[in-house]
């Protein structure tokens, strides 16, 4: 009797709507899943679940699209339970690579994160999302400042509220439902501060309309905020925040801003509050595309109609394609798993397959295109940016160290500056500096490639002697990692983690 032939496996990175998508897609069509995701429950950052040990009785007041989730959710556990997908849940991703058969990728698991297991798959599939845009401003470093997705992820993950009363601040559309978010569960909202113009949706209106069901939902939200009383403060931008006696936050500075980007004379104000809430949209995680060799597109992962990077055997989904919501993300991954399901097994995919999913993924592209010409962050400007501000929260550079460095030091580019003052080697790697830093040195955004993904133990590579990481759990002919599903992996325990996919 001719043996079995082994089934095609898959690593998918990220759990959030795009990782989910694609999974059920490919494990219906006989691909084994490895889905390896940071979070201890998949979901993402977009259907983020509170702790089981918090007894939330109707979690779905949190969310938006719960049945959508619910169908996601009920797909995965058949998948888990007949063996099609393996959850390698708390698993941190820090490299991915391609060796002589298929694809190898690093993981630190558990709450440690002291050890490396390494997932082995014929394919890789990039679904590991966005993350937050900062820029700097005085007293943005004061306890009770923190960015509009981590009060979000708070109060869906915690069912916490980040303060009692709390103004949102920045730009990009997460500003609306995270504000109601948080008016619903109990907090005072007195100001959401945007610095986008309403002129600007009247604009691009035309093709903004094209996504009627979006629109309502947006008004939704401003409406709800305006019941409860929350000033809507557009073409406003926070210029400082301040301190108490007990130096937490205590209010904030908010200036209006002309047309051309620039501070109103005359129009400060300052708005009492224990929190701030503030984000200026999101930016692609690229760091494992960029590792691989994938091609990129601006700032996002390039791929075709398939979802294919440029790397055989590489796809990518969701926000590390460009930022476009979790409906966006859902029809990109069904996309991807359809098709590496269909080229694993040698077989041409069939577009006419995901015709529906093709038709929404290109309108809501469109849509989201002319959403980032709504919500254009305002650019650093370094003469609201005091010596004495930090700027590099890592590493505590303060904007003083970097005007030196570029002053009598001579830094002329970004690199140089980091070297003279160590911004951008903290843990975050630059990702979330590199633009106030830029902006104080006057000089060019340089996106740098990073070897890993996020920072590794010196003794993960110490021990790595041979090409694989020190622990590794090695996968079996059908593409199985040694961590079973519930994503414990060789003893390592169990923790949260935070999920990047959208």
């Amino acid at each position: 009797m001719a043996a079995e032939r082994r089934r095609p496996s898959v690593a998918v990175i990220g759990a959030g709507p795009a990782g989910l998508a694609a999974a059920l897609a490919a494990a219906a069509r006989g691909v084994h899943v490895l889905l390896v995701d940071s979070g201890g429950e998949p979901g993402g950052q977009f259907y983020r679940q509170p702790a089981p040990g918090l007894g939330a009785r109707a979690p779905q007041r949190l969310h938006h699209q719960w049945r959508t989730w619910e169908r996601l959710r009920a797909g995965l556990a058949a998948h888990l339970a007949a063996g099609r997908i393996t959850h390698l849940g708390d698993h941190h991703v820090w490299f991915a690579e391609r060796q002589s058969r298929g694809f190898a990728v690093h993981a630190l698991p558990g709450p440690a994160q002291t050890e490396s297991v390494t997932v082995r798959a014929d394919a890789v599939l990039l679904a590991n999302g966005g993350y937050e845009r900062v820029l700097p401003f005085p007293g943005w470093t004061l306890p009770g400042v923190v960015t509009a997705g981590g009060a979000q992820a708070m109060l869906k993950g915690g069912l916490v509220l980040p303060g009692r009363r709390v103004v949102v601040a920045g730009t990009g559309p997460l500003l609306l439902p995270v504000a109601t978010g948080l008016a619903a569960a109990g907090a005072e909202v007195p100001a959401l501060v945007e610095s986008a113009a309403p002129v600007a949706f009247l604009r691009r209106a035309r093709t903004l309309a094209a996504e009627p069901a979006k629109l309502v939902e947006g008004a939704g939200y401003a409406v709800r905020l305006l019941g409860r009383r929350t000033e809507l403060m557009f073409r406003h931008i926070v210029v400082a925040a301040h301190g108490d006696r007990r130096q937490r936050l205590g209010s904030v500075t908010v200036a209006a801003l002309d047309p051309a980007g620039r501070e109103r004379p005359g129009t400060r104000r300052r708005i009492a509050c224990d929190t701030l809430a503030v984000g200026h949209g999101m930016l692609p995680h690229t760091d494992l595309a960029d590792t691989l060799g994938c091609r990129l597109a601006g700032q996002a992962v390039q791929v075709d109609g398939e979802q294919r990077t440029s790397v055989p055997g590489v796809w990518a989904a969701g926000e590390a394609t460009g930022i476009g919501g979790a409906a966006l993300a859902l029809a990109e991954g069904h996309i991807a798993g359809r098709s590496l399901a269909a080229r694993l097994r040698g077989a041409e995919p069939d577009p006419r397959a995901w015709a529906a999913a093709d038709r929404a993924r290109t309108r809501l592209r469109r849509f989201f295109a002319a959403l980032d010409e709504v919500y254009v962050p305002p650019a650093p400007r370094p003469e609201l940016i005091p010596d004495d501000t930090v700027v590099c929260r890592c590493e505590e550079v303060t904007a003083g160290a970097v005007r030196e460095a570029v002053g009598p030091l001579g830094a002329g580019d970004l690199r140089t500056v980091k070297l003279l003052t160590r911004a951008g080697m903290g843990w975050c790697q630059g990702r979330m500096c590199a633009p106030g830093v830029a902006a104080v040195a006057g000089c060019p955004p340089d996106p740098g490639r990073r070897p890993f993904a996020r920072p590794v133990p010196l003794g993960v590579l110490a021990d790595d002697g041979d090409g694989n990481a020190h622990g590794d759990s090695d996968s079996d002919s059908n593409g199985d990692s040694d961590s079973d599903s519930n994503g414990n992996g060789n003893g390592n325990g169990n923790g949260n983690g935070d999920n990047h996919d959208g």
